[in-house]
């Protein structure tokens, strides 16, 4: 947003002194620094370097990203933690102005006596603010509204600086207000944010500044709308985060990220997914192709000035409109399409990218092929004069082979490289999403067994599942099929080439990793064995589980099958099944077998869950509330290894995911009813009795227990014994 709103005023032939702070984590609290939740901190601070190092490291990868998505780099980019001494003289100015007051080496701006705080924003009203703070009430603050300026240095920490309140470091608002007064004046035209910086953070700074020098300071204030990610907040514990890496990782051009974003109004939330990226890519491919055919066909032909400027004027006016981009690209592809000469239309997009910034004077130097490319289209040439076209064909496919695009015009025989991109969907065919995937759940059973697996990184755990797997399916008719769920660490390489090999396993590749509910839903859809084992990368398979998992299931109460049963009482605690055999509440993931046309009235796990935790329980109870068994056996010969997924996870993060899978499973299945010893979710009544009213007996004579129904309890067996608490919602 700003750097097209900075390209928007130089087209205007405005001067721009544009400043880009460094936040350099000097107001963040010692505690958060060393909870090690992110493993690149965890692993810096483990190596010995400093915070500050640490902010280097950040603020050097920040401005090596800014240069690919070519973001014209700011004059200057101060660091917070070089203006201390400014953020200093801040303050002690608000305190003799008495807008701040100082509680045992803490300075807090005091908002009450800013008569304005709140105008940005529109919080007025006093419980308005209050709603809005976002830390612990501070028992030194006079008010909880009011905002730290300085804060005192706690025990053991690194970064802190002398004060004449004692040693301490800046909040968290100060640091903008000395930066950009120092850099750009007691007048700023236009201050740039998110919208989640609107309040506190801007607010505050609005109250700093002014108080600091008795006037307004900034003329306006614009603020870019979030980005989400397939439809949803980006977050690292949602596995949604994505930084400009994984983007390159799947060969795409980052400026294809900056199509995309020209697709939306800054004020506008724009989505971000894999599948909207791969359409700009294939957007500003077909772009830049268009701008090399005009460069071959221009060749030096003269412009109509009038004709330029017409068009010029018109994507002035677009970016001049509250820098409608989405209008001015679509103007571009307008010109692209229309009968204008081709060295007209380089000449008008080459004004238009002065603010689009897609590099589009780039092309002719990107498409540029070695002296022996050149050679060997002069050779097809020749053929193709001759009309030797099998020759001429032979060179085109094995300049393809080496990486070339040949393209033949009226006018001449192009050649280019393909691009990375290119190149790997030549290689094979990634999803972006569930709903790009075909649904083979209508079809009939074509296999016998399907083992389901959804992979992500952790190679050598794919291997050995992958090979167990394959050792005791022995003669039986079946099939391996492995989501590959966006790995990049090599295994998406080694399931290709296990799969020339095995020609029973099947990969389906995902291009960035889907929260697990959808990728196992994208791996049913396509399983077509009778029976659907489904195994964890974890586990490896070490004798035959596959007869003895189909045996069990010629019992049609059975739903589900699997070494690793639960049992609860609550719903509130899950337990393992204490060794044992039978019944159980719900099968934990590790191995998880049934029969696929269950599916049909049993449905897909839900996509909710995008982290696996408790998502087992949730397809467990799916089955259940159709009245369907889960049985544990002990025997089945699967041993555990380290589940990396889970290890690997800062525990706080484990935690807050767990939780909140927890809460999606009692949210769908509610709390627990107690009914004579039987444990049921009162959802699961409501829907097996609503089977009950249609079907109150199945063909094979076993009854559904509903609450209705204790009377029968005793007579259709459902009870063991009077006092085993079982779980209902199947058949006995």
């Amino acid at each position: 947003m700003a750097d097209w709103m900075r390209r928007a005023r130089e087209l205007n032939d405005l001067n721009v002194l544009h400043i880009n702070n460094i936040p350099a984590v000097g107001h963040m609290r010692q505690e958060v620094l060393e909870q090690g939740d992110d493993k690149v901190i965890a692993a810096a601070r483990a190596e010995g370097k400093t915070p500050a190092q640490i902010a280097q490291f950040y603020t050097d990868r920040f401005l090596n990203d800014e240069q690919k998505l070519n973001i014209i780099p700011a004059k200057e980019f101060p660091k917070a933690t070089d203006h201390v001494g400014e953020m200093l003289e801040i303050t002690e100015r608000l305190v003799e102005r008495g807008l701040a007051y100082e509680v045992h080496g803490n300075v807090y701006y005091e908002v009450a006596k800013f008569a304005d705080y709140g105008k940005l924003s529109g919080n007025i009203a006093e419980g308005d603010l209050l709603e809005a703070v976002r830390v612990e009430a501070d028992p030194l603050k006079r008010d909880p509204r009011d905002f730290t300026l300085w804060k005192a240095a706690e025990p053991g920490r690194d970064l802190k600086w002398p004060s004449k309140w004692g040693e301490g470091f800046p909040g968290w608002h100060i640091e903008c207000s000395a930066m950009s007064i120092k850099y750009l004046g007691t007048r700023i035209d236009i201050h740039t944010g998110g919208v989640d910086n609107i309040f506190p953070h801007h607010e505050g700074e609005i109250a700093q500044s002014e108080g600091y020098t008795g006037e307004q300071v900034v003329n306006i204030w614009t603020h870019g709308q979030h980005l989400l990610a397939d439809g949803v907040k980006m977050a690292k514990s949602m596995g949604n985060s994505f930084i400009l890496s994984d983007i390159e990782a799947q060969g795409i051009d980052p400026l294809a990220f900056r199509y995309l974003c020209l697709t939306a109004q800054y004020d506008r939330r724009l989505n971000f997914t894999f599948t909207s990226l791969k359409a700009s890519q294939r957007a500003l491919l077909r772009l830049r192709n268009m701008v090399w055919r005009w460069s071959m066909l221009a060749n030096g032909s003269a412009t109509d000035d009038a004709v330029v400027s017409q068009w010029q004027e018109r994507f002035k006016a677009l970016v001049d409109d509250n820098l409608n981009m989405p209008g001015a690209l679509a103007l571009t592809w307008e010109l692209a399409h229309s009968d204008v000469s081709p060295a007209e239309k380089l000449e008008i997009l080459a004004y238009f990218d002065r603010v689009l910034g897609l590099s589009l004077n780039s092309v002719l130097d990107e498409y540029t092929v070695p002296g022996r490319v050149s050679s060997e289209i002069s050779h097809r040439s020749q053929h193709r004069g001759r009309q030797d076209y099998a020759r001429a064909d032979s060179i085109r496919a094995s300049l393809a082979d080496s990486g070339f695009v040949v393209q033949d015009s009226g006018v001449a025989t192009l050649v280019r490289p393909k691009t990375e991109w290119e190149m790997r969907q030549e290689r094979w065919h990634t999803f972006s999403s569930e709903a790009e995937v075909s649904s083979m759940l209508d079809e009939p059973d074509s296999a016998d067994i399907s083992v389901g697996i959804v992979a992500c990184n952790y190679r050598g755990d794919v291997q050995r599942l992958v090979r167990s797997a394959s050792k005791w399916l022995g003669s039986r008719d079946a099939e391996v099929v492995v989501v590959d769920n966006g790995s990049n660490d090599g295994t998406d390489e080694w399931l290709e080439e296990e799969a020339t090999d095995n020609d029973r396993l099947r990969v389906i590749h995902v291009d960035h990793p889907l929260g697990e509910g959808s990728a196992k839903r994208i791996l049913l859809k396509q399983c077509v064995g009778r029976t659907v084992v489904m195994l964890d990368t974890s586990v490896e398979v070490t004798g035959d589980i596959f007869g003895p998992i189909e045996q069990a299931l010629e019992d049609d109460t059975i739903g589900v099958i699997g070494p690793f049963g639960l049992r609860t009482d609550d719903l509130h605690h899950f337990h393992d099944g204490e060794g044992e055999s039978g019944d159980m509440d719900a099968m934990q993931a590790y191995c998880f077998a049934f029969r696929r046309q269950r599916l049909q009235n049993v449905g897909l796990p839900r996509q909710t869950f995008r982290f696996y935790r408790n998502l087992d329980l949730d397809f467990s109870f799916q089955f259940k509330a159709q009245g369907y068994r889960i049985v544990a056996d002990q025997e089945l010969p699967v041993s555990q290894h380290e589940h990396r997924v889970w290890s690997e996870l800062a525990e706080a993060e484990r935690d807050e995911l767990s939780r909140k899978n927890y809460g999606r499973f009692l949210d769908r299945w509610g709390e627990p009813a107690d009914i004579g010893g039987f444990i049921i979710s009162q959802k699961i009544i409501l829907n097996v009795n609503k089977r009950k009213q249609n079907d109150p007996r199945k063909q094979n004579g076993s009854f559904l227990c509903a609450k209705q129904v204790i009377q029968d309890e005793k007579e259709s067996n459902c009870l063991n014994s009077p006092n085993q608490s079982r779980r209902c919602g199947y058949s006995s």
